[in-house]
């Protein structure tokens, strides 16, 4: 069975996702809501997309609300992806850090995980056994189970520096060949939390960095003002 979604149902959706999440959903993704959300319909039987937007307004449907986040959500993340980010992590704010406690690090919308364990690699290798730990949330449930595993296709790893693969990957054999393994002693200072940086955060202690970029691009300015106020209070005094 075709769905086709109408103009109306459409704006509603994208009025519902930006009450939720704050993501701006231009026109052009009309076609993507429509079939990333047809399969929805066909769970429920419905012949409208009107009729699932209204089975979403009830109260009782978190768990369905959630489903719908992770299908209309963009989760585009690779290993050490804007290279700049971790150079100057790398180069300029840990040498020049005066570290009292963790030096702890969050990855503001980690999607797959990819980011978290690229800063968790730079911080291992910059700090070594000393007390540092990173943080990494997003909104979707869907790929933080993902960023939890921490196994990826060989394919996603291309990013990651060859000293990096080798210390701190494990590649797969027999039936795992072909993929990569982040070594436990990255996973266990790497910690996933659910959080959606449009509503009021958990408490995530203080914070020397936190990486935001590759998100802000999904909302408008108010938006990103509204996250930089959010999140400025978790900064350690001199934090970035």
């Amino acid at each position: 069975m075709n769905f086709a979604i109408t103009d109306k149902e459409f704006s509603l959706f994208r009025g519902l996702i930006f009450e939720i999440a704050g993501i701006d959903l231009g026109p052009t993704k009309k076609a993507m809501v429509s079939s990333r959300l047809a399969k929805r319909l066909r769970h429920y039987g419905f012949r409208s997309y009107g009729a699932y937007f209204e089975l979403l307004t009830r109260a009782d449907q978190t768990a369905e609300k959630q489903i719908l986040i992770d299908l209309l959500t963009t989760n585009e993340t690779y290993f050490f992806r804007e290279p700049a980010h971790f150079d100057f992590l790398a180069r300029t704010l840990l040498p020049g850090s005066r570290r009292s406690g963790v030096f702890r690090v969050w990855s503001a919308a980690c999607s797959t995980g990819q980011e978290a364990y690229s800063i968790a690699m730079v911080l291992a290798d910059q700090l070594g056994k000393s007390s540092w730990e990173v943080i990494g949330t997003d909104l979707s449930m869907r790929v933080l189970q993902t960023a939890r595993a921490a196994h990826y296709p060989m394919s996603r790893t291309n990013g990651i520096p060859r000293e990096y693969l080798r210390r701190f990957c494990l590649q797969g054999t027999g039936p795992c060949e072909d993929t990569l393994l982040i070594d436990c002693s990255i996973q266990k200072r790497v910690k996933f939390v659910h959080a959606n940086l449009n509503s009021p955060l958990p408490d995530l202690g203080a914070l020397d960095v936190i990486f935001l970029r590759n998100v802000m691009i999904y909302f408008n300015q108010k938006t990103k003002r509204e996250i930089v106020h959010r999140i400025q209070n978790f900064l350690k005094p001199g934090g970035y």
